[in-house]
């Protein structure tokens, strides 16, 4: 096996069936970060958009925990962080 394949396969392997995972289907803190995200943007400013501008960073603030912990790879982990930095750097902006 050479050293590209052995990094893929640490980086990608599903820790618990030993397949690739890259993605997965939703979970909940995923649709419900998407449909606040979506419907937000379709609004006018408002008490509403920004409380589903609350809620999608609440719904990703808790997804991004849940792939930083129970991630099934650690590509899955660093995407959780990459979320986690990514609403840092938004609040710190503000």
């Amino acid at each position: 096996m050479s050293r590209r394949t052995s990094a893929v396969d640490w980086l990608f392997r599903h820790r618990e069936n030993g397949q690739i995972a890259l993605g997965q289907v939703p979970n909940l803190e995923q649709r419900v970060f998407q449909l606040s995200t979506v419907i937000g943007t379709l609004l006018p400013q408002s008490r509403l958009r920004t409380a589903l501008g609350v809620v999608a960073i609440g719904a990703l603030t808790v997804w991004g925990f849940d792939e930083l912990i129970r991630g099934v790879n650690p590509f899955r982990r660093l995407l959780g962080l990459a979320a986690l930095g990514g609403i840092v750097l938004l609040a710190r902006r503000r």
